[in-house]
């Protein structure tokens, strides 16, 4: 128990030390934590990642969804209005890159058959809001270049999942419908929207009150937690709620509702400064803890499928440079479109819908799971080396010559 307790007083202050060591040196804060739980897991085997049992997976729900909350209540409405069409090309583009570029490089690779390449393309076709949020809070860029990549993040998380499942129940149906597909991908983003937008009007209706409570600080976060289930108990993204009800509630002075005082005495109420520091504090560390948990989870495998997985995250990474080319206009500057292009890390989602083919019983399923995890693994390593190689040099200079024509400011 002493050596535990230990190792977590230890951890807290190292997430410090780390944190300090990347506002200097621009090495993100994730990888140190990423690497150690590859050491106490796959590589010595001191912590099992069976270990947690189903309270791993109830852990990274709840440190993503607070990400993401935490997040929106940072959210400006106007940033949001000025980066909303980056945000949703960005997405939409790099996405659908995926879906064309890592079947034609894994089929040969793997002998997958077409559907399963689709599927490895679908998984990958997001970013990680965990990794994505706090890095390019910390990192010099743009208003709207940090809130289209913030966008970016948590939008193709309910691309990934949606598109992901209904190619995976191709193998007791004939036919994928485009406009079903698309009718659930619009249903899962519009009616979270609404859930979390409602719930964070509710609740700033009535946190006036709830501050006069001792206590009170973590009534905002359960009350967030709540949303979320409600939204994936009806079948929609939750981290999509709780985006919303982050910025609703982060946004609420600014909204119209002078029509809501017609039907009720209505006085909303954002959260204080304090408790906007006791979140970010939360996240902060709770960042920590999850990427340690991640890192347990990498699985090994035959080095022809860790062969493949570097392969496709070379190949994401060069494809992820034209994606930005064609996103961004030519007023973005170099610095900005370089580290959007630096930025395509996997995590969460896809580790998790890693599984997804081989319970659905297609043949290359443990190939295609053992794959993704070393996807997920490259692509964290190699954006912490590429952010930090950014910095100047030679990795500079070749990423500014690729956005030639963009903004030298």
């Amino acid at each position: 128990m002493s050596a535990v307790l230990i190792g977590l007083g230890l951890l807290v202050f190292g997430a410090h030390l780390f944190r300090a060591l990347f506002q200097r040196t621009r090495i993100p804060d994730v990888l140190p934590f990423f690497l150690l739980g590859l050491i106490l897991g796959p590589l010595f085997g001191w912590i099992e990642p069976g270990a947690f049992g189903q309270l791993g997976g109830v852990f990274t729900s709840i440190v993503l969804v607070v990400i993401l909350f935490e997040g929106g209540l940072n959210l400006k409405l106007r940033d949001i209005a000025d980066s909303m069409a980056l945000g949703t090309r960005l997405t939409a583009i790099s996405f659908a890159v995926s879906l064309v570029v890592l079947p034609l490089i894994l089929r040969p690779l793997l002998g997958l058959s077409w559907i399963e390449g689709l599927m490895v393309g679908a998984i990958l076709g997001g970013t990680s809001s965990a990794v994505v949020i706090p890095m390019a809070a910390g990192l010099p860029l743009s208003e709207r270049t940090r809130t289209g990549l913030f966008l970016e993040s948590s939008l193709s998380d309910v691309l990934c999942i949606v598109i992901t499942r209904s190619l995976a129940s191709t193998i007791s149906s004939t036919e994928v419908l485009p406009g079903r597909l698309l009718g659930q991908i619009l249903a899962a983003f519009l009616l979270a929207v609404l859930i979390g937008g409602a719930g964070g009007l509710a609740w700033a209706a009535i946190l006036d009150r709830v501050h006069d409570l001792d206590h009170s600080l973590s009534t905002t976060p359960a009350f967030m937690l709540i949303v979320y289930g409600v939204a994936e108990g009806l079948g929609f993204s939750g981290a999509i709620a709780a985006l919303a009800f982050g910025i609703t509630l982060g946004n609420i002075r600014d909204l119209p509702l002078k029509f809501l005082e017609r039907f009720a005495s209505f006085r909303p109420v954002t959260v204080s400064d304090v408790e906007r520091e006791v979140y970010a504090e939360v996240v902060f560390i709770a960042k920590a803890f999850f990427f340690i948990y991640i890192g347990l989870q990498i699985k090994g495998s035959a080095p022809k499928l860790w062969g493949a997985a570097l392969l496709a995250t070379l190949a994401i990474y060069l494809a992820r440079i034209a994606v930005v080319r064609v996103s961004f206009g030519k007023e973005t500057p170099r610095d900005d479109a370089a580290t959007a292009a630096a930025l395509a890390p996997k995590g969460l989602a896809a580790a998790v819908l890693a599984a997804v083919p081989l319970r659905a019983g297609f043949v290359h399923g443990h190939e295609i799971e053992a794959t993704i995890y070393g996807v997920v693994l490259c692509s964290i390593v190699l954006t912490s080396v590429l952010v930090f190689l950014l910095r100047g040099g030679a990795v500079r200079a070749a990423y500014h010559a690729c956005f030639r024509g963009f903004s030298e400011a």
